[in-house]
């Protein structure tokens, strides 16, 4: 059940967007585009409800409600950054706005950029850490949660993997190649 709601929240996460950025460009529907956009968070919620009222009504946690959480702190933590992405391409493609500016490619502007991402990284693993540990706690058995336990290694092996970027642009910033 918990893994048709992550399928439903992810596909409603991106009706609201394109539905608020569609609002807010094509049909120039300011208000009604802002209150579409409002409404992506709260597909997060209605996941984070389900899923406890799951764990709460004695379903022994598995994969999906890890998933559940992960799911949960990637929207938290990269959530705003993806709308913002999203709505300059928008605003270019269909509003005449400036052309969306794109990531620094070399030296140490790139280092930084790499950092914020991890620190976006870090915020999804917190959340996403702090709501495992939340299923973990509101259970109360050992036995029922041991799948929500192999989520918080697993994401803590993907956040160590992701922390090798920054530190190697930091280490050895890229060049423009000469020619």
């Amino acid at each position: 059940m918990i893994l048709a709601i992550i399928a439903a929240c992810e596909i409603g996460f991106w009706i609201f967007l394109v539905a608020g950025l569609a609002a807010r460009y094509l049909l120039r529907w300011r208000r009604t585009g802002a209150a579409l956009l409002v409404c992506v968070p709260l597909v997060d919620v209605v996941l984070l409800a389900a899923t406890v009222i799951d764990l709460r009504g004695g379903a022994t946690a598995d994969v999906t409600h890890g998933l559940a959480a992960a799911y949960i702190g990637f929207s938290v933590a990269f959530g705003h950054s993806l709308i913002r992405w999203t709505d300059a391409r928008f605003a270019h493609r269909f509003a005449d706005g400036p052309p969306p500016s794109k990531p620094p490619r070399y030296g140490m502007a790139r280092a930084r950029h790499e950092w914020r991402e991890f620190g976006k990284a870090l915020v999804a693993w917190a959340v996403s850490c702090l709501l495992l540990l939340g299923g973990i706690a509101l259970v109360g058995d050992a036995d029922r949660t041991e799948a929500l336990s192999g989520w918080i290694a697993r994401l803590s092996f993907v956040l160590a993997i992701w922390s090798l970027w920054p530190i190697t642009y930091t280490l050895w910033p890229a060049r423009p190649k000469r020619g």
